[in-house]
């Protein structure tokens, strides 16, 4: 592309243009997963919601295609299109907290330590992933779930508003009042309705918590799944504890005994603090001589970024997901099977609950459809050499391949990876699908927001 093309719109916008050849562009271009290697034509970098909206304008007009990035951690790398120009909206920071009205407004760039920070100054949270890293904007429009899904719901289920720059260059702001079609949209319906430059989330009384890990050799796995099926639906929705595969880092809080050994095991949380979670251990009944039982009292911040160092920016991965109402003994057989192969230290499996308070929404409630979904499992391949991408993406989807006939059919939207058909987006929204499709030719009929997993515009009114 010329890049004299672009030059009305440097003059109209606060924020800078980056484009090939510039000092900052190789830069401005990587994301999250190293293994994503796309060329834009250019990344503008919004100052404000204005500057979204005069650059969506210029793109509609102009023909271009472009992509939108917020925290940039999308395993696809969808927040760049080759050729095409990049809305990089990492200059819209910022969280205001009420602690009156128990709400926070997180403008669309800010992280999910930046939301957890502010809030956790009043002594509150938010339900939202597990990695402070993580951008507040593409891990909401995807529907969110972590650490505190089963307490307070997904983080959709948390949402009041989102002011969003449509297709047409036009600002609106979505609730339960206005744009009512568009709000039940966005509450995971990805990012193709328009761009979020802010959200508006109901906050909860949560500020040190207990946090326990319990872990098992791999060879145990079938055992420790077998007791994990069975006990996590009775614990309270106070608590929560996602299985895991891994290889042990080299470092506290794990004995050295144990490093860099393959294990299984849950990671727990209890909003009522660490005593309460010893107690709900305690009577857990879980399988005997653990190779590791750790519980402490941590700050909510801690917790949401106890991964970040272990899984910094600049990683390769490679991922699969799946949701799941049941752990069948085949499936457990498989999870063995695969989690004594994990090819490289990093690479993990997780099995995240979302049940809880995210089961008492209705599936047509917001575009989040698997409401009778018990857990949302990733698969990821991750390694910091080139070299091992082969080897990690292979055994993910070995892995996945094997187990996806044992799942419900779909997936958490920000969890479908890599060259997934079409097909699989709408396995994963089920009957909302033909909604979203309704929706999206009422809001983009051209389907200029399509650099995600898309929702291709439908026909007839929206609308339940």
């Amino acid at each position: 592309m010329d890049s004299s093309v672009l030059d009305p719109m440097r003059t109209a916008l606060r924020g800078p243009i980056v484009a090939p050849g510039d000092p900052d562009y190789d830069s401005a271009r990587s994301v999250y997963n190293a293994m994503i290697d796309k060329r834009p034509a250019a990344l503008v970098r919004c100052a404000d919601a204005a500057d979204v909206m005069a650059a969506v304008g210029f793109l509609r007009e102009s023909g271009l295609e472009l992509a939108v990035m917020g925290g940039g951690h999308s395993g696809p790398g969808l927040g760049l299109i080759d050729d095409g120009v990049t809305l990089d909206l990492s200059a819209l920071r910022g969280v205001r907290v009420d602690p009156r009205s128990r709400t926070a407004t997180v403008a669309g760039g800010s992280t999910l330590g930046e939301l957890d920070h502010a809030s956790h100054g009043f002594g509150l949270a938010t339900p939202t992933g597990i990695m402070s890293t993580t951008g507040v904007a593409g891990l909401t429009l995807g529907g969110g779930h972590g650490h505190l899904t089963r307490s307070y719901g997904l983080t959709v289920d948390n949402l009041l508003s989102a002011d969003v720059v449509l297709a047409d260059g036009s600002f609106v702001t979505a609730d339960e009042d206005h744009e009512t079609d568009l709000f039940w949209a966005l509450r995971g319906g990805g990012g193709n309705f328009g761009v979020a430059t802010s959200f508006t989330f109901r906050l909860h009384p949560v500020d040190t918590v207990g946090v326990g890990i319990t872990l098992w050799p791999i060879e145990r796995a079938r055992e420790v799944l077998e007791w994990y099926r069975r006990y996590l639906p009775q614990v309270p929705e106070q608590a929560s504890g996602f299985f895991a595969e891994l290889v042990v880092p080299p470092g506290p809080p794990f004995p050295e005994e144990i490093h860099l050994t393959k294990v299984c095991g849950v990671i727990w949380n209890h909003t009522e603090g660490a005593e309460a979670l010893n107690e709900l251990l305690n009577a857990a009944g879980a399988p005997p001589d653990p190779a590791l039982r750790f519980v402490a009292p941590m700050p909510y911040p801690m917790l949401q970024s106890m991964f970040d160092e272990l899984l910094p920016r600049g990683l390769q991965w490679y991922w699969r997901g799946d949701f799941f109402d049941q752990i069948s003994d085949e499936a457990a057989e498989i999870h063995a099977r695969f989690g004594s192969r994990i090819p490289t230290a990093l690479s993990t499996m997780h099995l995240y609950p979302v049940d809880g308070a995210a089961h008492r929404v209705a599936p047509d409630a917001t575009a989040w459809s698997y409401r009778d979904a018990t857990w949302s499992g990733i698969i990821g391949g991750i390694d910091p050499d080139p070299a091992n991408a082969a080897a990690i993406k292979q055994w993910c989807l070995d892995y996945w391949g094997e187990l996806h006939p044992h799942s419900m059919g779909g997936s958490y939207v920000n969890f479908i990876g890599q060259e997934e058909p079409q097909d699989r987006v709408q396995a994963t929204y089920r009957g909302n699908y033909d909604r979203l499709a309704r929706v999206k030719q009422q809001y983009d009929p051209d389907n200029l927001f399509h650099g995600n997993q898309n929702i291709k515009p439908g026909s007839g009114p929206s609308g339940p």
